[in-house]
């Protein structure tokens, strides 16, 4: 909010229909964790009720 007061003309340009990210879209590090662990980690996350 701060940044669009300030920033409006400059940072339209870099939005996805109005946001900074795209909630489709995501890209994260695992600390160099063992694929297996990461899985793990993975599916026991709650999944979305659609």
């Amino acid at each position: 909010r701060r940044l669009r007061q300030e920033y409006d003309s400059h940072v339209r340009r870099y939005l996805w229909g109005g946001r900074f990210w795209s909630g489709s879209y995501f890209a994260g590090s695992c600390g160099g964790a063992p694929l297996t662990v990461v899985r793990q980690y993975i599916e026991s996350q709650q999944r979305p009720t659609a």
